[in-house]
């Protein structure tokens, strides 16, 4: 079996990909303890970030974003530690998180 495509996920769609088997059920049980928002939530905060059209923000960053919710500029440099943001592209993150807290 070879790996075609990855593409990282939040957590919340991690729930909704689980399925129902005991495996899944398993998954469901330890993700909900860590996920913030219902999966449609997510989704939308995920486009809603991509549409900022940072270049410097990869889909990986974003689901970083979702999954965390950073609500201060420090913490967004937390979960981002391998990228520099400038002010204006903080601020711009921040403000599309906080319309989701």
């Amino acid at each position: 079996m070879a790996i075609i495509e990855e593409t990282p996920i939040t957590m919340a769609e991690v729930l909704d990909l689980a399925g129902d088997s005991e495996k899944g059920e398993a998954i469901k049980k330890y993700i909900k303890k860590f996920t913030k928002m219902p999966v449609e939530k997510a989704r939308e905060m995920k486009e809603e970030l991509k549409a900022l059209d940072l270049i410097k923000l990869k889909d990986s960053h974003i689901v970083k974003i979702v999954d965390f919710m950073p609500t201060t500029a420090s913490e967004l440099n937390k979960v981002l530690i391998e990228v520099s943001l400038d002010q204006e592209e903080i601020t711009k993150i921040l403000d599309v998180v906080s319309k989701y807290n």
